[in-house]
């Protein structure tokens, strides 16, 4: 099954008050139905609640993520209040990103230990069952390896029901089975084992891997895979006349030949007409209708969501 396209922006950078503000209309009125921030340190970026919130309180419509909030840098019954606490003042506008953290050099510069991927993903496990404890409006207990919660009723419960669509992020086999288990959307990414962004994540984004992520994905989801949106984060999207000659161009720095560059899941390049036929082509190939840029390029390709956005 197909859904409708939808197209988020990620919004990066330290930007003032007066740019903030102009930006997330700009991207409310382009017909985006999501903004998004990261969560990490040791960038220039905005912190990413405050972010949505502030995004939330200017503009009527559009919706609000992290792409990702990474588990280990809060308390899942604390992330939980903020989100249901912002669910209620945007009027249902939120979503509720969430991984399981890979970015080593945030964890060594505030000394959070950075164990083991697997350590991880059973850390971000537990959170997401807690999370849904704290949605509950009930008074709930939970008793893991790594978090105990004993005999609480988490407020204000949140507008949506059971609670904000969950947005999970990842690139190997053992986080994208975790995230056909619980998500709502799931961000299809480069694999970050390296805990950088390295030649290895490029290679890891091409064609055949996508589709082998999916294949997780769906092991994890089993029945329920059809009612999942599938994610993108465009991190390469060039508008241009001749893409061919933009992917021999951009290839060897990635270690990868031009028609692999083409075909790989985070690359878009081409006029508007090619872009569209590509995100149409991939969404009947993988199933991937939730395309979010970045605030670099998102006024070029607003094109691109004119045509396609809710088709």
């Amino acid at each position: 099954m197909n859904h409708p396209f939808k197209f988020g922006v990620q919004i990066g950078g330290n930007l003032s008050s007066s740019e903030f503000k102009e930006l997330a209309l700009k991207i409310e009125s382009l017909g985006y139905t999501t903004l998004y921030a990261p969560d990490h340190f040791v960038d220039t970026d905005l912190a990413p609640m405050v972010v949505l919130s502030m995004a939330a309180a200017v503009t009527t419509d559009l919706r609000v993520s992290a792409l990702v909030f990474a588990n280990d840098y809060k308390h899942p019954a604390i992330l939980a209040k903020e989100i249901a606490t912002l669910d209620v003042l945007s009027d249902g506008r939120v979503d509720l990103g969430i991984g399981a953290g890979w970015m080593q050099v945030d964890y060594e510069q505030l000394g959070i230990p950075y164990d083991r991927p697997g350590l991880r993903i059973e850390r971000l496990e537990e959170a997401l069952q807690v999370i849904k404890g704290c949605w509950s409006g009930e008074e709930f207990s939970f008793s893991g390896d790594h978090y105990t919660v004993t005999n609480h009723t988490a407020t204000p419960p949140p507008i949506q029901r059971p609670g904000p669509p969950i947005l999970i992020g990842g690139g190997g086999p053992r986080v994208l089975r975790l995230a056909g288990r619980h998500a709502d959307i799931i961000g299809i990414n480069p694999n970050l084992r390296a805990g950088a962004i390295t030649q290895d994540a490029a290679q890891d984004s091409i064609a055949s891997m996508t589709a082998q992520k999916i294949e997780w994905i769906k092991e994890g989801a089993g029945e329920r895979f059809d009612s999942l949106e599938l994610q993108i984060r465009y991190f390469v999207a060039a508008v241009t006349d001749d893409r061919q000659s933009y992917a021999e161009a951009m290839a060897p720095m990635f270690g990868i030949d031009a028609e692999e560059a083409l075909g790989a899941g985070v690359v878009l390049a081409g006029t508007i007409d090619e872009i569209c036929e590509t995100l149409i082509e991939r969404r009947e190939v993988w199933g991937v209708s939730n395309v979010v840029f970045g605030n670099d390029n998102f006024e070029l390709l607003a094109p691109v969501v004119e045509r396609l956005a809710g088709s």
